[in-house]
């Protein structure tokens, strides 16, 4: 298990303009008890609601967030949404806005959380990246949406947060399959393990994807939430409460 330390925020490390703000949350802290103890974030997974928003409410303090995150409907989709008009949740698997104020939020539990801003800190967005998502090209999507605001992809930064790591996630031909006629420069991210198996590296795939995008600043990535316990995952224990990784410009 991890030694990382007893926190319930981790923020990014990377060097983004003084406008963005980001973090990404863990278990530890929050009101949530049984197997969502801790700061279970996640209003879908049949924890107390009560619990969840007193977590949600203990979050905005913790991270001295501007307004309430805007929350997505998570589908494992490519589908974006416009975060300032959000005003509940959206059937999306990313956000994103250039309004300071505005909080991009996902929930994960294993997935694959992406940050994304411009060097400048014009524009953000944050991006909810499992194996579907990845495969159906929501990076890409999210990528292009910045590039429609005349962001240039060599002027966006990711940074990739707490996901299961490529020993603790094994996925079988269907999977590798789906990756190899959607990118296939993917490959690089699979390790046979056995028969009909593969270990699969997010981390790389994703790598691999916004490298084919034009993105080549891309940081974190060394996190994994299976075998780390101050996170939730699915695999390891289902059900469990989900994490959230968030970032917005400041005021």
């Amino acid at each position: 298990m991890s030694n990382a330390p007893h926190t319930d925020l981790i923020i990014p490390d990377w060097p983004v303009a003084t406008s963005i703000k980001a973090c990404a949350t863990t278990r530890f802290g929050g009101f949530s008890t049984g197997v969502y103890a801790g700061m279970n974030l996640g209003s879908h997974v049949s924890d107390n609601p009560e619990h969840v928003l007193r977590n949600r409410d203990q979050l905005a303090q913790r991270a001295q967030l501007p307004e309430s995150p805007r929350w997505l409907n998570q589908v494992h989709g490519s589908a974006g949404v416009h975060a300032d008009a959000c005003d509940s949740a959206a059937d999306a698997d990313w956000s994103w806005t250039a309004t300071p104020g505005v909080v991009c939020a996902v929930l994960t539990a294993d997935c694959l959380p992406v940050l994304l801003c411009d060097r400048a800190g014009r524009q953000v967005a944050a991006v909810h990246a499992g194996w579907r998502g990845l495969c159906s090209g929501v990076l890409e999507l999210a990528v292009k949406q910045f590039m429609a605001a005349d962001i240039g992809a060599d002027n966006i930064m990711a940074w990739l947060g707490p996901a299961i790591g490529p020993q603790a996630y094994e996925v079988d031909e269907p999977v590798r399959n789906a990756f190899d006629a959607r990118s296939p420069s993917c490959m690089r991210a699979f390790a046979a393990s056995r028969d009909g198996h593969w270990q699969l590296d997010l981390y790389a795939a994703a790598r691999e994807i916004l490298s084919a995008a034009g993105v080549d600043a891309i940081y974190g990535g060394e996190f994994c939430t299976y075998a780390e316990e101050r996170f939730f995952s699915h695999r390891r224990a289902a059900p469990c409460g989900r994490q959230a990784t968030l970032i917005w410009l400041q005021h």
